[in-house]
């Protein structure tokens, strides 16, 4: 398992979304369209009830942004549409009608944060802790701070965003609201998963559309407010700041 992909299964109302690139689960620009476009698409199928988003291989969930395509980031335009990638994937969470179970099996970093506070219930591992890194580049959360701040309050995601060399354990980022358990194995997590999902696939489809749309009121503005913020980050990696950060990590 070497290639990166995105790949959807239904099955009994339940489809289950999956992403992976061998550079710990990392994002490109490519693979970002592909999953947005993919919950769009499960989004819209009647015969989806619920959606479970998860990432390949046994580790990490998520390492965030591709670092490879973010140190090759040399004009403004380019920097916008590159994290407009992960606005693009919250966007098409917070839309779609169904409810988007999360299933964490490890650690989770920067952009990856943001996707696990864009899913309507998020379940994890022991191992998933987080960490919001993007200020040891010289960038900011800036794209994924509004779903990250949704989900875990603004001081808890101002303290993980300013202490961005520490990963926080998963019994804090379930004490926040990010999980709403945390299993002691990935086992015991795709088992606990399964189960829910079954549950919610006897729900009233047209209840949880309902009931998704209270849950996100007062996000209408996003679709302009991430592309706001995209920007940003956008015209911060090219600062003298981020350049020079990023040549050293390369």
């Amino acid at each position: 398992m070497d290639k990166p992909y995105v790949k959807q299964n239904t099955e009994n109302g339940i489809a289950t979304i999956e992403f992976f690139h061998p550079a710990h689960n990392s994002l490109p620009g490519d693979l970002l369209a592909k999953l947005a476009a993919t919950i769009t698409d499960a989004g819209n199928n009647p015969e989806v009830k619920v959606i479970v988003l998860k990432s390949g291989g046994d580790r990490t969930f998520c390492a965030g942004a591709s670092f490879s395509e973010l140190i090759n980031i040399n004009d403004a335009q380019t920097g916008k549409i590159f994290f407009s990638g992960f606005a693009n994937v919250i966007n098409a969470m917070r839309t779609c009608p169904k409810f988007i179970i999360g299933r964490i099996q490890g650690k989770t970093v920067g952009g990856g944060v943001g996707v696990a506070s864009a899913t309507d219930y998020c379940m994890a591992t022991k191992f998933a802790a987080i960490k919001l890194s993007e200020l040891n580049v010289g960038i900011g959360p800036f794209v994924v701070g509004p779903a990250v701040e949704r989900k875990l309050g603004l001081s808890a995601m101002s303290q993980i965003a300013i202490d961005a060399n520490t990963f926080y354990d998963a019994q804090w980022a379930k004490q926040k609201g990010l999980y709403t358990e945390v299993y002691d194995s990935v086992e015991a997590l795709d088992e606990a998963v399964q189960n829910f999902a079954e549950n919610l696939c006897t729900y009233n489809p047209e209840a949880m559309k309902e009931m998704k749309k209270v849950f996100w009121s007062g996000t209408e503005n996003w679709d302009t407010l991430l592309a706001e913020r995209a920007v940003i980050s956008g015209r911060l990696v090219l600062s003298d700041f981020t350049k020079e950060t990023l040549k050293r990590f390369k």
